[in-house]
Parts: structure tokens; sequence; C-alpha cells
């Protein structure tokens, strides 16, 4: 204890070297435990996306390109599916219930979404919740939209508001779809996912807007038709998706589902396991993430070494205290004790300050990550692996103490008490 109690004042002696190394430990323990939130919140919230579909079916290609595009609203599709073609697969018997995804038009950079009532009935995230609506009703009509809850709050859009979509992805629209603007009829409650920012209208609305396209660019000026006039149609014959989330009537019938869609001669499809490409779009950026925490923990260590340092140049100013200590009857072993546990105290001190700053940090910024760059930081406590690099820190430091700590167990008494000419 009064061992203790003289480490806690020589630090307090040395309030402004001890300040700067306690924060330069902080700071290096915030990046580490923040860099591990970041890494595991970005797993979870790709990973929660979407839950309880056992298939996703999309034009055949790249396994992580369909799941980055028809998933994550990321890149394009490389072709699209015939309307026949997932009405057959609809109706197959194996299968439950399947969720349609037509893409290809945006809205001031926000993807646009063609699909039916499916979609709120059966589209899971985050462990089977199901996507609720925040305001108004599910898209039912030809033109009725329904926003993401960032799409809503960046845009300021409300319900009965009309929005004109862009033909294709971009920011800026040069092909926009003036003529049939779609009126905004519901908002979704937050997801955290990329459904949030995403914007919602009837497979029948994409075809609407589409007619007279079907060679491949606008009609004529002066053939367009008008939004009453497609409204005055019948029907309106649904055209090509982009892909479909599928789900089977049993987990054993999903290879058997998956080997048949593979090797259907009709149309080249491929369907992929959610959770498998998950799994392999990691394997492919892991090396990455294995990259940054090898940083992260060199910045840990250097924080530590400069601890070190401010010790190990602190002990020409205390070689007197030293010898003062040693000749009241503190031995060599209690000196060593002494520097190391203030080492200690330095990087346990200097742990939980960073901890500190990540949980502060997390409480300030979480809806402004969220809603800036839609990945959703919990505030949770620290998991094993975060725990596990904490300690360790503390390890090293007392550790580290030992360096500055026999250079004081090597000086000799009267190297503090003789006076130097």
């Amino acid at each position: 204890m009064l061992l203790f109690q003289l480490a806690r004042k020589s630090l307090a002696n040395r309030l402004l070297t001890t300040g700067l190394t306690l924060l330069s430990i902080a700071l290096s323990v915030a990046l580490l435990v923040g860099v591990e939130n970041v890494r595991t919140g970005m797993r979870d919230s790709f990973s929660n996306t979407v839950s309880g579909a056992d298939l996703l079916v999309g034009a055949r290609g790249g396994t992580i390109q369909l799941l980055l595009y028809a998933v994550f609203g990321m890149g394009s599709p490389t072709a699209n599916i015939s309307h026949e073609t997932w009405q057959e697969w609809e109706n197959h018997p194996a299968v439950a219930w399947t969720v349609p995804y037509s893409l290809g038009d945006s809205h001031r950079g926000f993807r646009v979404i063609g699909t039916n009532d499916a979609f709120y009935e059966h589209y899971r995230y985050r462990g089977g919740q199901q996507v609720n609506l925040a305001e108004g009703r599910r898209a039912e009509g030809v033109f009725d939209l329904v926003l993401g809850a960032d799409v809503a709050e960046r845009l300021g859009y409300a319900l009965g508001d009309r929005v004109p979509v862009t033909h294709g992805m971009s920011a800026v629209g040069f092909m926009n779809h003036d003529n049939m603007p779609f009126e905004v009829v519901g908002i979704l409650d937050r997801t955290f996912t990329p459904v949030d920012r995403a914007i919602y209208v009837t497979l029948q609305g994409v075809s609407a807007i589409h007619i007279g396209w079907e060679s491949g660019a606008p009609p004529m000026p002066g053939e367009e038709m008008s939004r009453d006039e497609v409204l005055a149609m019948d029907s309106i014959p649904i055209g090509q998706i982009t892909s479909f989330l599928l789900g089977a009537e049993s987990r054993a019938q999903t290879l058997l589902l998956q080997r048949e869609i593979a090797t259907s001669e009709e149309e080249p499809l491929m369907a992929v396991i959610p959770g498998v490409a998950l799994a392999e779009m990691w394997r492919g950026i892991g090396y990455a993430e294995d990259g940054l925490r090898i940083v992260t923990i060199f910045v840990v260590l250097v924080g530590l070494l400069g601890m070190v340092v401010s010790i190990y140049t602190s002990l020409d100013a205390r070689r007197r205290e030293m010898a003062i200590l040693r000749a009241v009857g503190a031995g060599p072993t209690k000196i060593v004790s002494l520097l190391v546990l203030e080492a200690g105290i330095l990087s346990a001190m200097g742990a939980l300050c960073g901890v500190g700053l990540v949980y502060a940090l997390l409480f300030t910024l979480q809806p402004w990550i969220e809603g800036r760059f839609g990945l959703y930081l919990p505030i949770q406590p620290l998991d094993d692996v975060q725990l596990i690099y904490v300690v360790a820190v503390v390890v090293v430091g007392f550790i580290s103490g030992l360096v500055p700590a026999v250079k004081a167990y090597r000086t000799a008494l009267h190297d503090g008490l003789s006076v130097k000419v």
C-alpha cells in the first residue's frame, strides 16, 4: 500500500509528463479498441442486412457481385431475369416465397427498387426482424413510393410529395422520368441496413415509367405516355427483374433448389446462399482487416514506448530521490517495484481512459456515423477480443516498466548522494 502511494505521488509530482504520457496511451488504446469496434460493427451490419432467406437468385456471374448489387445496393447487375422465369421459380413446389427486385433507376443518388408485397411480408433483417412502416402505408398503386428512413431524413420528403425517378444510378440525372412522378405514400422504420438508403416502388411502377423504352432508348419527343394515360390502362405487364430472394419450403431442399437453378437450361441463372457468399466476401477483405489491426497494434506499442522513454529519461532528475529512498531502507527490489508499478498505473489508467474515450465518441457520433455511412455501431460491453487487447496493453505496460527499473537497480547509492562537479 505504501509503495502504491509513493508511485501515485511520484506521478502526481510530474503532472505534465504524466498527463502527456497518459494521453498518448489513451489515444493508442482508443484507436485499437475503436478499430476493432468498427470492424465488428461493419461485419454485423453486413451480416444483419438480410436474414431468413435461403437463396439469392440472379443472372449468372460472380457470387460477391450478385450479393453486393442485390442486397447491399453496391454496383450494377450484369443481366436481368425474365418475368416468366421468375414466375416459374415462384410457383415451384419447393419454393415457399420469393421477393423480387428490379434495379436500374435512382433518385438523387439513392437506388430505386421495384418489388411487391412479398418484400414487406417476407424480407427479414437482424435476426428475423420485419420491415415496418414509420408513417403511411405500403406501395400498392402504380405510382406509389415508399422511402427508406435515411432517404426521408436527408431529402426532407413527407407523405404526398411527388418524386421523379432518374434512369440509371446518378446523383445528377440526365434522363429523368419527369412525366411520371411517383407519390410518397409511406416511410419505413429505421433498420440500420441498406434498406434505409433505398426507395421502394412497385414492379408495375418500374414497368410503367419504361413504356416506350423497349429499344433501350427513351421515346421520341411527343411520343411519351403521360401519367394519366398509364393509370387509365387496364393492366401494366411486368417486365424483367434483376434478382430475387427465395425461401424454401424446408431447409433440406435449399441445396437441391440451388443445384436445380444453376443447371436450368431455360435461362442462365445462379443461386447463392447469402451466408456463404458473405463468408467468401470476408475472406477476400480479411487481409485488409489484418493489416489495419497490425497498424493499430504498432500504434499502441509506440504509445507504450513513449511511456518507457518518459520514465527512463526522468531517472536522471530522480537520482537523488532514488538514493534517498535506498538510504532510508528501501532495497533495490523496492525501487524496481516502484518503477514497474508506475508504468503499470500509467498503462492501466491510459487503457481505461482510452476505453472511456471510445464510449464517449460512440455516444456522441453514433447517429452521425449511421446517417452518413450507414454503419450501425452498437454501444455494448467490450467483447472478448477487445478485453484481451486492453488486458494485454496493461500487462505489456507493467513489463515495459522493467527497462527503467533495471537502470535504477544498477544505480549505486552514492551516485545520487554525491555532489556532481
